[in-house]
């Protein structure tokens, strides 16, 4: 497949014909974090599936939708549901999501995700923001012909988490019941939880949370030039940490009982942006 400009550009000139505004920020909604969706005012909603050249979500905990309208005064459009290499998808069509809200005028995008703790000092219920990450597997989402349009072939990453942005989430933790850290995000494949030896190795790196997602559209993100803030929902320890076994039920569980205050921390920041 040819990831030209014009493809990107197809899916975002259909998505302006249900929308009368230009989208001030992009965010990206992690497993079982679809509740920041109900505070969204006069939404406009499609279906992945009715996009032109979009992927379609397979995780039952994603919605699968795309919605525009109004958080705290400003023009937003959430991804309620996002997109995995576990699901089959290559590395390469991971960069369409971010692409077409790109071209559809966002300003930021905020990325929000599910992980494990591999930092012992946090628990289940815990926020992180992302100041680095680590991916050591997996192919690159940039791979392939680059598209100029977007970014140059090479590009740094020293300050991809906008520090200016990591900053106004931590201000805005202030006034938070939520206890929130600044860390570093592993990125796994997946869909398979880590073994405890691979925690161990990621503590050994400088980890603090592990998870299966995000790293794709920070480093899309980053090609474009796009201001980027991601937040780890800590909702279980990673392997090995406790002397128990990992469910999806467990992840679940501990994002819906977040899922309330962590929707308003993320309205706080919208507001600030």
């Amino acid at each position: 497949m040819a990831y030209t400009y014009e493809y990107f550009q197809t899916a975002a000139d259909f998505l302006r014909t249900k929308i009368d505004f230009a989208p001030e920020t992009g965010i990206v909604l992690g497993s079982c974090l679809g509740p920041f969706a109900q505070a969204i005012e006069n939404p406009v909603t499609v279906d992945y599936a009715d996009i032109p050249h979009f992927l379609l979500s397979t995780v039952a905990s994603h919605a699968g939708k795309l919605i525009f309208g109004t958080v705290a005064g400003r023009k937003v459009v959430c991804m309620s549901g996002r997109f995995h290499s576990y699901e089959g998808y290559s590395f390469e069509e991971l960069v369409i999501p971010i692409r077409v809200l790109k071209l559809l005028g966002i300003r930021a995008v905020i990325l929000t995700n599910a992980a494990g703790a591999v930092n012992r000092d946090y628990r289940p219920g815990d926020v992180m923001v992302i100041k680095d990450h680590i991916k050591l597997n997996g192919d690159s989402p940039l791979r392939g012909p680059n598209v100029e349009d977007f970014g140059p072939r090479f590009f740094d990453m020293s300050r991809m988490y906008t520090p200016a942005l990591r900053q106004l989430a931590l201000d805005c933790a202030k006034g938070s019941p939520l206890r929130v850290h600044e860390g570093t995000y592993m990125f796994f494949p997946g869909p398979q939880f880590e073994t405890p030896a691979e925690i161990r190795a990621a503590r050994l790196l400088g980890a603090d949370t592990v998870g299966m997602s995000t790293v794709t559209e920070a480093l899309t993100a980053a090609h474009c030039g796009l201001p980027l803030l991601a937040l780890s929902v800590v909702t279980n320890m990673a392997a090995g940490v406790l002397d128990r076994p990992l469910s999806a039920e467990e992840v679940d569980e501990a994002a819906e009982k977040i899922a309330g205050a962590f929707s308003d921390y993320m309205k706080q920041i919208v507001a600030a942006i």
